[in-house]
């Protein structure tokens, strides 16, 4: 089936996933050297990278992740990695692993530090897994491809990889649907929908819909405590910039003195400015995303349950389960359909 057993191949994982929870000096220093070589993996959310991945890791999430699939070849998967935020492209890899082809892995130059790391602390838990394990510079000699990166990146993979099994991901942004009748806690998490990893993720919520008239203050008397976020020099430069652009342009906006709320039909908002769009009812809501699903990543919502998209409730969207796939596309059943 593949070149070592799943139950060893989970254990040897769940081992990882307590690694990272408990930690050590070396860890911290490899979280410290990341932080060092991308001023946008501060120590703060790279830890919360690194923690996200260790609860993931533990024998019942995985036995569920993998129960309803078979895999019966052992194919070289190639994997292009982003690098937006800390670890995002582990899942991918983790995926090629437990499913028993091998992974060639070309990491991206913003996140070249954590996830050898992590395979080489995977290693040393479980050698055979060095089988399965290539970091390369090129691509070269694969049976299959996920490729991850911009829409303009996407075509040139989709033209490069068309001629392999593949799973070619683009820009994606999410979403959150307020009815109005949220607690103060629902919107002090969903100020870390929007801000966490700095707002840089697909998963993070770049556009909110909420009811007509609605009244802004609550959500920014909910998220304060998230105010010392401006204090990043590359989030202040953003934040900075975008304010200039929509005083200048004399854009009507709200301003918190941390993050911009500006009303906008885009899903896709500058850094550290979240566009919302006022609704009469509900329904309309619902046909929007609906005619808008191929761009959108998450839906955050208590309101929204019911329309073919990944919705979570609020403080979930960057906190994904195994089994909550990047784009809906279920990369174990693709593997497992590799013969």
């Amino acid at each position: 089936m593949s070149i070592f057993n799943k139950e060893i191949k989970i254990k040897a994982l769940s081992a990882l996933g307590t690694y990272l929870l408990i930690g050590d000096e070396e860890l911290r220093k490899t979280i410290i050297s990341a932080k060092n070589k991308n001023a946008w993996f501060t120590e703060d959310q790279v830890e919360n990278a690194v923690i996200a991945t260790g609860r993931l890791l533990n024998e019942e999430n995985l036995n569920r992740w993998i129960e309803n699939h078979q895999f019966n070849s052992s194919k070289k998967i190639g994997l292009t990695l982003a690098g937006n935020i800390p670890l995002v492209g582990f899942h991918d890899i983790l995926a090629v692993l437990i499913s028993g082809n091998i992974a060639l892995i070309k990491l991206s130059g913003s996140d070249d530090i954590l996830i050898p790391f992590i395979l080489k602390k995977l290693i040393e838990i479980e050698p055979l897994f060095k089988e399965q394990i290539q970091i390369i510079d090129k691509l070269s000699d694969f049976d299959a491809v996920i490729a991850t990166g911009s829409n303009n990146t996407s075509r040139y993979f989709e033209y490069y990889f068309s001629k392999v099994p593949h799973i070619i991901r683009k820009n994606r942004n999410s979403v959150a649907v307020l009815n109005g009748k949220e607690s103060n806690d629902d919107l002090k998490a969903l100020g870390r929908d929007i801000l966490d990893y700095f707002g840089l993720g697909c998963r993070n919520v770049s556009k909110i819909y909420v009811p007509k008239n609605y009244s802004f203050i609550p959500f920014f008397e909910a998220i304060q405590e998230y105010h010392s976020i401006i204090n990043h020099h590359k989030y202040s430069n953003n934040y900075d910039y975008n304010k200039s652009i929509f005083l200048v342009n004399k854009v009507e906006h709200l301003d918190n003195g941390f993050l911009l709320v500006a009303k906008n039909e885009s899903l896709s908002s500058p850094l550290s400015v979240v566009f919302y769009e006022e609704y009469e009812n509900l329904s309309e809501v619902q046909k929007t995303l609906e005619e808008k699903q191929e761009n959108i990543q998450v839906v955050v919502s208590k309101s929204i349950s019911d329309i073919p998209l990944a919705t979570t409730f609020f403080g979930n969207s960057q906190q994904p389960n195994l089994w909550d796939y990047a784009d809906g596309i279920d990369t174990l059943k693709f593997l497992s359909s590799l013969n």
